[in-house]
């Protein structure tokens, strides 16, 4: 997500100043600015330290969870289903609800005990990629904290908008 009243920077200033973090996995973000209003959708996947692909896209009306949502989908699209990898998020919601809710969710018909579940054309096609590659983890990492590759995708979600 863009921080507010701070100049967004962009990919290429990410990679001059921010140089922490791990080296290795799939980093993605999402952003809307406002929330709702136009959103953008960013990842990279790097390993060593070289980007090994990256992506990012535009939606003129949206949330940021779902832009959250479609950065994790259009990442998982481009993965392998047979390597072991690290994919990072910053959405809590987003993880969990891959991690800890969707099976109960999709066991129950996609239905909620507390009501209707948001965003639910997303998580059930995130959900679907998730499972079709299990050997893929996905791992919440904090934001906007100068990890360099977080920041990279952040930047790529923002130049999405």
């Amino acid at each position: 997500m863009a921080r507010r009243n701070h100049r967004q920077l962009t990919p290429e200033e990410v990679l001059e100043t921010h140089f922490g973090g791990p080296d290795d996995g799939v980093f993605t973000d999402g952003s809307c600015e406002p929330n709702p209003g136009p959103g953008g959708w960013g990842w990279v996947w790097v390993e060593k330290g070289e980007i090994v692909d990256q992506g990012h896209g535009f939606d003129p009306d949206t949330t940021n969870n779902r832009m959250e949502l479609m950065a994790l989908i259009q990442a998982y699209e481009r993965l392998p289903e047979d390597r072991d990898l690290v994919v990072h998020s910053d959405s809590q919601l987003c993880v969990n609800t891959i991690n800890q809710w969707a099976a109960g969710w999709e066991k129950r018909g996609w239905k909620r005990k507390t009501g209707p579940i948001a965003n639910l054309d997303l998580v059930k096609r995130l959900y679907a990629l998730a499972k079709a590659r299990p050997r893929v983890k996905l791992k919440w990492i904090a934001a906007h904290d100068g990890t360099r590759w977080n920041e990279y995708a952040d930047a790529l979600a923002a130049s999405g908008r």
